[in-house]
């Protein structure tokens, strides 16, 4: 892992972990004194992004590990197993808060809510705001995905955050306001543990490579080699820390081998220099 990369991801790590702690204990507060499955459960779901800052810090600890005989390749995915900890953790949470406010909206119980919770949850919608926007901030420098997916979580808590102060507004007419909101932040935090696994999942099985990036090369290739270059079969390997490319050119077949090889070593220097991408290309006869 590189400088920039380390740097953001603990910076990110850290400041999450101890905002989180006190903005959950907090919530976590105020849930108990108003009696609110809600705001228990929103407070669950801040005391969750500790853990998945944990994680965060963890992953990019090990992601720093260089290559080794085992792992040829550097130990950067590590990543995306970190991205899906952390959306199992998120399952866990949403499904045990669905039950629970499913239970109170059967057993017909009625939260009782303060001046106390509507403060801490305004305090909760602005810090938790900050907080994911200090993430994004992160994410795009370390070109991280597990910090975008902690930027993410704690945008969600924000948001479920917005709709806990909505209920509490009118939590004084509507005694099932507090179990209707218990289920809806559960789906909230149900839906963003999809969303993270699938991408992760996605990731770790490999996906084909952005037009924009075949483009590059595309034009990197013919400049080098003239436009009856061909190049075809393009593979992208990210491993977090670094990327490989392979595919395959076409050239004329009338070319030695030592051209053939010198005119490839300039693509590939080219590709890495400007793609920042390590390649391997496989030569064919342009017949």
């Amino acid at each position: 892992m590189n400088k920039n990369r380390k740097y953001y991801s603990n910076l990110e790590g850290w400041t999450s972990f101890f905002g989180n702690i006190i903005l959950g204990a907090l919530k976590y507060w105020a849930g108990i004194v108003s009696g609110s499955v809600a705001l228990i459960a929103d407070a669950w779901h801040t005391l969750s992004d500790s853990i998945s800052s944990a994680i965060v810090i963890i992953g990019s600890k090990i992601s720093e590990k260089p290559a080794d005989k085992k792992h040829p390749f550097g130990h950067g995915r590590v990543e995306f197993i970190s991205t899906l900890a952390i959306s199992v953790l998120l399952f866990i949470i949403a499904w045990s808060f669905l039950k629970e406010a499913i239970e109170k909206l059967i057993n017909h119980d009625e939260a009782h809510y303060g001046t106390l919770a509507i403060i801490i949850t305004i305090i909760s919608i602005v810090g938790k705001e900050i907080m994911a926007r200090f993430a994004f901030y992160c994410a795009r420098k370390a070109d991280s995905e597990t910090l975008r997916a902690d930027a993410w979580h704690h945008r969600t808590d924000s948001l479920s955050s917005i709709i806990i102060l909505v209920g509490i507004i009118a939590g004084g007419k509507l005694w099932w306001t507090d179990s209707i909101l218990g289920i809806i932040v559960a789906i909230i935090i149900g839906w963003t543990a999809l969303k993270f696994t699938l991408s992760s999942v996605s990731m770790i099985l490999g996906e084909k490579p952005d037009q924009n990036l075949i483009s590059r090369v595309e034009a990197i290739s013919e400049e080098i080699a003239g436009p009856g270059a061909n190049t075809h079969h393009f593979h992208l390997h990210n491993y977090v820390t670094h990327k490989e490319l392979t595919f395959h050119l076409r050239l004329n077949s009338g070319m030695n081998i030592k051209e053939a090889h010198d005119l490839i070593t300039q693509i590939e220097t080219r590709i890495k220099n400007e793609l920042d991408t390590e390649t391997t290309i496989h030569i064919e006869p342009n017949n």
